[in-house]
């Protein structure tokens, strides 16, 4: 594995945990605030950044390179409302998916087609991680202020089945 590449994809895997670190930071908050609902599905995103890690951690060590863990910096604490959240989770996915494409543009350059290929998927997936906050920040706009409406998307957010993951980061039966 080329080390430009290997170095990259480790950054990857710190990027990845740090997202499972900032939502369960997320989850902390809905369940202070009984939000149980909203805390659910960010218990789900919490754990499909750990199963993103392990793709990124499994693909290194597939390729022959060497996984370096590094530190994962403490995530926020306090946050004002659904919508802060919501927000401050598009934004962080949008930071994802730069990073995603740069590693994507790193592959391209260095004709890296194995990883052009593993990248695919994330390229994939990063489009269904900033639809879903932002669909999710788009019904908080009509609930603003209105906590019977916070109350209906805390039930809706909250029927969100958590998936069953494998050790190799794969979704069961996905």
């Amino acid at each position: 594995m080329d080390k430009k590449m290997e170095k990259a994809m480790n950054e990857q895997i710190t990027k990845e945990l740090y997202s499972s670190y900032l939502y369960l930071g997320m989850v902390a908050y809905f369940e202070a605030e009984n939000l149980g609902g909203f805390a659910q599905w960010m218990k789900i995103q919490a754990a499909e950044e750990i199963s993103h890690a392990m793709k990124f951690f499994n693909y290194i060590n597939e390729r022959g390179g060497t996984v370096i863990l590094e530190a994962i910096d403490k995530p926020p604490a306090k946050y004002v409302s659904p919508e802060d959240v919501f927000k401050k989770t598009l934004e962080h996915e949008k930071f994802v998916t730069a990073s995603i494409n740069d590693l994507y543009t790193l592959a391209k350059e260095i004709n890296d087609n194995a990883s052009l290929i593993f990248l695919e998927w994330f390229v994939t997936e990063q489009v269904e991680e900033e639809k879903n906050p932002s669909d999710i920040l788009g019904k908080l706009k009509y609930v603003v202020n209105q906590p019977a409406g916070i109350l209906m998307m805390d039930k809706e957010l909250g029927a969100r089945a958590l998936p069953v993951f494998q050790p190799n980061g794969e979704i069961a039966g996905g």
